[in-house]
């Protein structure tokens, strides 16, 4: 089993979408007996809260189902249970390396985007902030899409 935690700061927009596209993807694949996935935020202010009505908008517009997916907060056990841990931004990158505190192995952590070629180096934007949940769908589906690609090699 390979288990996957998407993450972003308050587990509303950006990770629970990532959650959706890429549990549809490992879906669609033939592969959710083989991949476990789940998201979290760095923050706990939404935590107990549906996914934000923007990104279950976008989402269902792409006929994705956002079903019992709930905020809650990255913690500890998190970063030895999951495979991959993969940030939209920086900021979130840089928040799980600290809570690991430490330099041990944080191999598993990754940007998002960094697993793109087009668009590697860059930051997932918050549509909290921007509103823009279309440009962010478009986002998340290539990175999610380039992580199943990984994770098929290993399988």
């Amino acid at each position: 089993m390979i288990h996957v935690l998407f993450v972003c700061l308050g587990n509303i927009c950006r990770s629970p979408m990532a959650e959706a596209v890429f549990r549809d993807l490992v879906k669609r694949e033939g592969l959710k007996d083989k991949i476990i996935i789940d998201s979290a935020g760095t923050g706990d202010w939404h935590v107990g809260h549906p996914p934000h009505q923007g990104t279950r908008e976008v989402l269902s517009k792409n006929q994705i189902s956002a079903e019992g997916i709930v905020a809650r907060q990255i913690n500890c056990d998190d970063l030895s249970k999951f495979d991959y841990i993969i940030a939209m931004d920086r900021n979130n990158e840089m928040d799980i390396i600290r809570l690991s505190g430490s330099e041990q192995n944080q191999s598993n952590i990754l940007k998002l985007l960094d697993l793109t070629d087009e668009h590697r180096g860059k930051d997932v934007p918050d549509p909290y902030y921007t509103g823009n949940f279309d440009e962010v769908y478009q986002l998340v589906k290539q990175g999610c899409e380039q992580l199943l690609q990984k994770i098929k090699i290993e399988l």
